[in-house]
């Protein structure tokens, strides 16, 4: 069926000329082709140099072409169609203008940040402005430090997990480390880290609750097919204050970002207070 107002110009023979050793003539020159047209669109092959691989086969780069042909041609139809229906009020010259002077300056601060910016944030700028802003860190989930682990019950040597579990020994301690490393589904067993106690919780066959354990509490489960532990190291509860160490991504990010704005208007400033003194800013108003 025919595509109303699109004309696909074929030419039979076109795969000789995707011979990499010749040049393809400039779009739209006699010696090139035309592959498609959408009423005053034009698509030559030699625009389409570099796309296909040299080891693709006559049959795999005509399929290629085809296809690019294709997508081409919807995009016209689609273009002409757009084209026709702007509205009298839209400027597209000003937005064109507008975005490509966002895009500039876009990249140009980007350099200046990439090139200028600190990117060292101390503990003593994290500590105080944890204080500043510990209204901001209110949990609204528990967490937990804790020791977590999901092993599948097909693995090797469970007898030995277990005792490495319960040892307080330092080298049984990097045995279990070292078999979970290997076997285990989940492990979780940085003592520092802080989790979100409804995420273990998910993972955990029954309800897990802390609220009445002590620190140094364990726990284990076994269902169908996994073996479970669990080691509560600390808790804080919803609604407390979270500790420095669970949201100091969170605070070095904040940091670097009033930095990095501070940065910005402040070269901004000084690129401004040097034009004036070269004579470089006109004003008539």
């Amino acid at each position: 069926m025919k595509r109303p107002f699109v004309q696909l110009l074929w030419i039979a023979a076109f795969l000789p000329w995707l011979a990499w050793s010749c040049q393809p003539a400039p779009a739209g020159t006699e010696n090139d082709q035309l592959l498609a047209k959408v009423h005053n669109k034009t698509l030559y092959l030699s625009e389409l140099e570099g796309m296909i691989p040299e080891s693709s086969s006559s049959e795999d780069s005509s399929l290629i072409i085809k296809a690019y042909i294709e997508r081409w041609v919807r995009e016209a139809v689609m273009m002409y169609e757009a084209e026709r229906n702007v509205p009298k009020d839209l400027n597209i010259d000003k937005l064109v203008r507008d975005y490509r002077a966002s895009l500039i300056r876009h990249n140009y601060e980007k350099l200046l940040v990439e090139q200028l910016l600190d990117s060292t944030v101390t503990q003593q700028e994290l500590a105080e402005f944890y204080e500043l802003n510990k209204d901001q860190y209110q949990l609204k989930e528990p967490i937990v430090r804790a020791h977590f682990l999901q092993i599948p019950l097909s693995a090797p040597d469970l007898d030995k997990v277990d005792k490495w579990w319960k040892s307080d020994d330092p080298e049984d301690f990097k045995l279990l480390a070292a078999y979970c490393n290997t076997y285990a589904t989940v492990h979780l067993l940085e003592d520092s880290s802080w989790y979100s106690l409804p995420t273990l919780a998910s993972e955990w066959p029954v309800n897990l609750s802390v609220g009445n354990l002590a620190p140094g509490a364990t726990l284990s489960r076994k269902d169908d097919t996994f073996q479970y532990y669990f080691r509560l190291i600390d808790h804080v509860p919803e609604k407390a204050l979270a500790p420095i160490s669970y949201v100091a991504d969170q605070a070095r990010k904040a940091i670097l970002h009033k930095r990095k704005m501070g940065l910005l208007e402040d070269t901004k400033e000084q690129m401004y207070e040097r034009s004036l003194r070269r004579n470089e800013v006109k004003i008539y108003q």
